[in-house]
């Protein structure tokens, strides 16, 4: 297949695109990507043969252009703005990444007869969980954040081109994700590399908020089959079923990297801080056979020794010395 992956440069879109050559190195790879600061073409350096288009997904006529000069079957969009706190402190670009950006997309794969769309969503679009119980693909949307609720418009475009125009479109929420390549500004690539440079670990609140994390390799294992054996309008959860505490997972990476406990800091909570989100991922697995094949306690260890290893990569990130060389 000829495949759009936008935001293929990012985090987990590069381990996409990374995922696709080692096993279906039959099909085309086109990366769309607008390279942000997240974004980093070093993420990419690993893959044999790709093409690259760099620009913006609001951009109307690269877009529907690349569709047609690609002859593109499919679209696998990840490209988003995804820190909660930048939506917090400033919404309007989310808006229009997440949403314009979006329906940009769906307008053109209409125009072009795409056969397959895959919307890459979030858990975070369910809202907040109590202490018991999990998000399901019926789950009502209550979003608490500029970002969560951005990603949420985003989906019912999706859903809406499916119903209106009969696009076959898939939408995919996840769990927290975590792996190689990941920005250092999300939980576990934060602390990690503060942690090696011996910088303060900031912890939210009492530290007692519950995620359940999903290694971005299970992710990808499960938006490949979606691809291929999804069914046009369904949406599928994919969740590790690895509930921890923020507290837990920075205790694990300071015990781990033998770092003094002190360098943990409890700073005031984030501003609408959902509590808790869990997934039942029993969709998935009962109707595409997807299972998770990382338990979280080989994953982190895993992840902590390739921040280790991989210093000068988070370090050329950190000070935006990639960005320079790309441009």
């Amino acid at each position: 297949m000829k495949l759009l992956i936008t935001g293929g440069a990012g985090f987990i879109g590069s381990a996409f695109v990374r995922f696709l050559a080692k096993r279906h190195s039959e099909d085309d790879l086109y990366v769309l990507d607008k390279l942000t600061y997240a974004g980093n073409l070093e993420n990419l350096n690993s893959v044999p043969a790709y093409t690259f288009i760099h620009g913006d997904i609001c951009d109307e006529s690269l877009v529907k252009s690349t569709l047609a000069d690609y002859k593109i079957e499919a679209i696998i969009h990840f490209a988003a703005e995804s820190h909660v706190d930048r939506s917090i402190n400033g919404a309007d670009v989310f808006v229009k990444t997440n949403v314009v950006g979006t329906q940009t997309l769906l307008n053109a794969a209409k125009e072009h007869g795409i056969h397959k769309f895959i919307q890459v969503s979030t858990d975070e679009v369910y809202g907040s969980l109590g202490t018991s119980g999990y998000f399901t693909e019926l789950s009502p949307l209550a979003p608490n954040s500029p970002y969560s609720a951005s990603k949420a418009g985003a989906d019912l475009l999706a859903r809406a081109y499916h119903e209106t125009y009969g696009l076959d479109v898939n939408i995919t929420r996840c769990s927290n994700n975590y792996g190689p390549y990941h920005f250092p500004e999300k939980l576990i690539p934060l602390m990690i590399t503060n942690a090696l440079q011996n910088k303060t670990l900031p912890v939210y609140g009492d530290g007692l908020h519950v995620r359940d994390w999903l290694h971005v390799d299970d992710h990808c294992k499960a938006i490949n089959l979606v691809l291929r054996k999804g069914k046009p309008g369904e949406v599928y959860n994919i969740g590790g079923q690895n509930e921890r505490t923020n507290i837990e997972i920075v205790e694990r990476i300071v015990q781990t990297l033998g770092v003094s406990k002190s360098l943990i800091q409890f700073v005031g909570d984030r501003l609408g801080h959902d509590r808790r989100y869990a997934i039942d991922a029993s969709k998935i697995e009962s109707e595409l056979g997807w299972k998770a094949d990382y338990a979280f306690e080989e994953g982190i260890v895993e992840v902590i020794d390739w921040y280790i290893q991989e210093k000068e990569w988070w370090q050329r990130v950190l000070s935006g010395e990639y960005r320079r060389r790309a441009e």
